[in-house]
């Protein structure tokens, strides 16, 4: 079994947020590989499917991002799941945009969501950064990582979070370099795109 965490904060205001492109995943991945529905439990959300023949649960916390872990925690104890059968997906400001890394175990990077699930696990999961890029002055990174995807970001990140859905058999798998590979591939075409969206970032533009 497989728990796919997704991170984000919950509510219709944070729904849009770059903050929330955990949340995002999950719900693409659930809808692409026909999970059931999503259920209330363990302070979040959650949804059950099979991906390459494995059972693979979706997990959304409610517990707002730096409180993650507690919802993370509770479903690892009920279904017995090992940290290193977790997957969870996150915003990384030091990564461009429409580009993502993966690796098992390592510091939180100062991401409060990864801190907390930390505390409550271990450290040995595995982390799929997803990036959303940086505002270029660390005093704006919160205001920019709680600020909704601009209308134009839509046309990348759609195709983003599609790559990520469609490789995902090669991540549950244990290939998580042909993973990297496959979501390079497939959102190969879109970087002029996001240097121009970068730069209106960066320039305060919406």
């Amino acid at each position: 079994m497989r728990l796919l965490v997704g991170l984000g904060n919950p509510g219709a205001s944070y729904a849009h947020n770059r903050h929330n492109i955990g949340f995002m995943t999950a719900e693409r991945i659930a809808k692409v590989h026909s999970f059931g529905p999503w259920r209330a439990r363990f302070q979040g959300h959650i949804c059950e499917g099979t991906v390459e023949g494995e059972r693979v649960l979706a997990l959304k916390p409610n517990t707002f991002m730096n409180l993650s872990g507690q919802s993370v925690g509770e479903a690892t104890r009920f279904y017995k799941v090992e940290p290193a059968d977790v997957i969870v997906f996150y915003d990384e400001l030091e990564l461009q945009p429409g580009r993502l890394k993966v690796k098992q175990g390592g510091g939180s990077a100062g991401h409060n969501g990864i801190k907390s699930i930390d505390a409550h696990i271990g450290t040995d999961y595995w982390r799929v950064r997803m990036g959303i890029g940086h505002p270029g002055d660390k005093n704006l990174v919160s205001g920019y990582v709680l600020q909704d995807f601009a209308k134009a970001d839509a046309a990348w990140l759609d195709v983003f979070l599609d790559a990520a859905t469609s490789a995902l058999p090669l991540l549950i798998s244990g290939d998580a370099p042909k993973f990297m590979t496959k979501v390079a591939i497939l959102t190969k075409d879109i970087a002029p795109a996001l240097q121009a969206n970068m730069k209106d970032a960066k320039n305060g533009q919406k």
